[in-house]
């Protein structure tokens, strides 16, 4: 399923989620130009690689410093339809979970999930050497925050079915559930093949949880689900 739009319009600029996106596509664009050397150098100073925490944990190293290539990490993307995919969801939805949340507390919010869903990642393999990159853990929590907040939205959804494509709106509530689902099915298969595939399925689910759990410390006060429409 590929969402494609929501029905809920944006009540104010979403600047900070823009920022997010134009940032993002930056620091893709400049990995572009580097050459395969450089740019292996640079995923390895700028991703997150748990073996390399693992390390600066064991030997005393500052934590503060340790801890940078977790939020650098989450500006990175490994190809075209990594960053258009992560950014299409983050167009998405991050613009009502900024409107619900406010400008500096959604950036707070989405710094917060991100670094929740790489320590998930880390968790279930802390001695891996391969540098987990992408902006997915937290547009994860994005996905959890609108999950809470707007389950009654309607999303507009490009679906395959077999040799069959059409397009549909669906619920928020039954393709968010689906969505963790599917991470949740392939992060559980992960655990039985370590080190098979590239995608950082429990920093997904992570994320998500970070998500649904943090919005009470960040929706702005006011009428409780006011975004919501009926059924």
């Amino acid at each position: 399923m590929i969402p494609l739009k929501d029905d809920i319009p944006s009540e104010t600029l979403p600047l900070v989620n823009y920022l997010l996106i134009f940032v993002n596509f930056v620091v893709f664009f400049y990995e572009l130009s580097l050459s395969p050397i450089g740019l292996h150098r640079f995923v390895y100073t700028f991703g997150f690689v748990p073996a390399k925490f693992s390390w600066a944990l064991m030997h005393g190293q500052p934590i503060l410093s340790s801890l940078l290539p977790v939020f650098t990490s989450m500006f990175l993307h490994g190809g075209w339809f990594h960053i258009l995919g992560n950014m299409l969801f983050l167009y998405i939805f991050g613009d009502n979970v900024e409107d619900a949340m406010g400008h500096f507390r959604y950036f707070i919010f989405y710094i917060i999930s991100g670094l929740v869903a790489a320590l998930f990642q880390y968790i279930i393999s802390p001695h891996s050497t391969s540098p987990m990159i992408g902006a997915s853990g937290a547009i994860a929590g994005v996905l959890g925050a609108y999950f809470v907040l707007y389950p009654r939205a309607k999303i507009l959804t490009l679906v395959f079915f077999f040799i069959f494509v059409d397009v549909i709106y669906i619920p928020a509530f039954f393709f968010l559930f689906f969505w963790f689902a599917f991470q949740i099915i392939n992060g559980s298969a992960s655990l039985a093949m370590p080190g098979a595939g590239g995608v950082a399925w429990w920093a997904h689910i992570g994320g998500f949880v970070a998500g649904v759990s943090l919005v009470p410390f960040f929706k702005k006060k006011g009428p409780a689900y006011r975004f919501f429409k009926p059924w």
